[in-house]
């Protein structure tokens, strides 16, 4: 099956269309050695045309790790690994902000799969950045004074809104209680090719370790509007029954939320990750 696949790169830093596979299908170690090296090349996958139930969505998800569920999201029944994004007219989404998927673990996810089950008429687009293009975009100068800095990141930070929400603390209480605060480099290496990534986040990343509030802002808000550069990013729309795959190391997603009131939902899994360095 191997050497049927082919990669489509849809923008000059980041994504590209995967063909010639079946994801119903058990993958072979060959076609899974292939879409891993894939993934970490071009740093998210798109595939089109793939009719599969919960199961074989856990069971691709386990050929890279171990999933782990998002504290703050509803599952499918029946499948604790696959979290639920919903959006609703009664209850509409709230993150439409530029992330790295829970770098509020002290170990952040390796990667997501994202499927989409109900699609709006239009809109809903999920655009991606690349972290290792935006590392390579800035000066020499910068870079020198990045590397050895740690940056703090927070659960509470990223769900703040939803916390002030009436309600929100008791729906969330025990999750921020269970997920402290952790620092993290703001200049990780990818553990697989070894390439350099920023790796903070406008959701999640909250300060800089050892410099003053107002340093800390300032370069953070540097940091995080070079990271959201369009050159460093591919923009993905959804058609029935696609699905993307990110490399939760070394890129950052944002939904475009132009669909409301529409009804949209997708369900996801987050495959566990290790400690960046």
């Amino acid at each position: 099956m191997s050497e049927r696949i082919a990669f489509h790169p849809t923008a000059g830093a980041i994504g590209a269309e995967v063909t010639g596979v079946d994801l119903r299908e058990p993958l072979d170690d060959a076609s899974f050695e292939r879409l891993r090296d894939g993934l970490v090349r071009h740093q998210v996958l798109f595939f089109r045309d793939q009719p599969i139930d919960p199961a074989a969505h856990l069971a691709f998800a386990r050929r890279f790790g171990e999933p782990v569920p998002h504290p703050a999201y509803p599952h499918v029944d029946g499948f604790p690994a696959i979290n639920v994004l919903e959006s609703t007219p009664g209850h509409p989404t709230k993150i439409d902000t530029w992330h790295t998927d829970m770098t509020f673990l002290a170990e952040p996810p390796l990667g997501s799969i994202l499927r989409v089950t109900v699609q709006p008429p239009s809109g809903g687009d999920t655009m991606f950045a690349s972290l290792s293009a935006a590392w390579d975009g800035l000066s020499g100068r910068m870079q020198r004074y990045l590397d050895g800095l740690h940056a703090w990141h927070s659960f509470a930070h990223g769900f703040r809104h939803s916390l002030a929400e009436p309600g929100g603390w008791e729906r969330l209480g025990d999750a921020v209680r269970a997920n402290p605060p952790v620092r993290h480099p703001v200049v990780r290496t990818h553990p697989h090719d070894g390439r350099r990534c920023l790796f903070v986040n406008r959701l999640f990343t909250t300060h800089l370790e050892g410099v003053r509030e107002a340093e800390s802002e300032a370069v953070l808000r540097f940091l995080f509007e070079h990271a959201e550069t369009a050159e460093f990013a591919c923009r993905f729309r959804w058609s029935r029954d696609a699905i993307a795959f990110w490399d939760n190391r070394s890129t950052l997603h944002r939904p475009v939320n132009d669909y409301f009131p529409a009804h949209r939902r997708l369900e996801r899994i987050t495959i566990a990750g290790d400690r960046p360095r």
